[in-house]
């Protein structure tokens, strides 16, 4: 997601889960081949597996940037071939590429022929009011016969024209039934999905169809959501067990990126773990502090004291209140039945 899941988020995310694949924010060719490559490239080796995600069109750029991914280390290269913003369609390449299925296939050639990682391609089903399954089923087809075998599929179509990105993740309706048909199409290729899932139970609803679930926004905002999911979708042990033991870790790398002496304040970083405790009793609070600029001068451990004093107070008040409320209402029962 542009903006979102950088490298200091992904290596929060992989406090919670060692088994997701994560994938980097899209980057454009143009960006990598003419522009800062360790700033987008550079990522923690704890982040593995990660995929690079790019944005791009032309065949020998793509080839070019799969051979960096390669070269970097990462586990997977992505062709974004889904994000419908303005901004996007203007350098010919996201979501309005689903209608040059040919351009697309020669990249997917191109970088196959240059690496030896899994090269993948992000869609969705259709674009503006083109919603016939035919076109989305042809798109795979010719895709996978230029030798692409994983297709991450979010589940709308990307109304090029007339809508906001936000309003593309909204308005078009969610068509799982497309994407569950991909996979009995296509059963030798991998059929990812992606759009509208949020809870654990809608996970494992949709792995019933298909092969896997990207899970993205709801992931961000509510971070601990993916704590149980090593040992329900993996069975492997789940990698955290509090949200202390998590914040312990994520203040140790907070530590160690203001003492590199890195370009970003470790503002830059905390901003992705601000979801930490949400649904508990003094979140709010937790995150205010942690936002709150006149704190910024502060290391990050004084200013998680400063957070966590006033989350387990607050937490501490709750408890009180409901172990009175519990009380006098156990009073009344007992003076009721008396």
């Amino acid at each position: 997601m542009l903006d979102w899941t950088d490298k200091h988020c992904r290596y929060f995310h992989r406090l919670l889960t060692q088994k997701t694949r994560l994938y980097t924010e899209m980057v454009t060719t143009g960006a990598l081949l003419h522009g800062d490559q360790p700033r987008h490239l550079d990522f923690n080796p704890e982040e593995h597996p990660v995929a690079l995600q790019l944005g791009g069109s032309e065949p020998a750029d793509l080839a070019a940037c799969a051979k960096l991914a390669q070269q970097w280390g990462y586990d997977e290269v992505n062709l974004n071939c889904g994000c419908p913003s303005e901004r996007v369609q203007r350098g010919a390449f996201g979501a309005c590429l689903m209608a040059e299925p040919t351009l697309v296939a020669d990249g997917v050639k191109a970088m196959r022929d240059a690496v030896s990682i899994p090269v993948t391609v992000k869609h969705r089903i259709g674009i503006d009011k083109i919603e016939s399954y035919e076109f989305v089923r042809d798109f795979v087809g010719q895709i996978a016969e230029a030798g692409c075998e994983v297709f991450i599929v979010h589940a709308r179509n990307a109304w090029l024209q007339g809508l906001s990105p936000k309003e593309n993740r909204e308005i078009p309706p969610l068509r799982y039934e497309l994407v569950h048909q991909l996979k009995r199409d296509f059963p030798q290729l991998t059929i990812v999905l992606n759009g509208g899932v949020k809870t654990d139970d809608e996970i494992a609803e949709q792995l019933q169809h298909v092969d896997g679930v990207m899970v993205g926004r709801q992931a961000y905002h509510e971070p601990w959501q993916m704590v149980d999911w090593d040992h329900r979708f993996f069975g492997t042990p789940n990698p955290a067990h509090s949200r202390e033991q998590v914040e312990s870790v994520w203040l140790d790398y907070l530590e160690r990126h203001v003492a590199a002496g890195a370009y970003h304040h470790w503002t830059q970083a905390m901003r992705h773990a601000l979801g930490l405790w949400n649904g508990q009793a003094g979140s709010r609070r937790w995150r205010q502090i942690w936002s709150d600029h006149q704190y910024k001068a502060l290391p990050p451990r004084a200013v998680a004291e400063l957070a966590n004093q006033s989350r387990q107070g607050i937490a501490a008040h709750v408890a009180e209140h409901q172990a009175q409320t519990l009380a006098q209402r156990e009073s009344q029962t007992s003076d009721h039945a008396g």
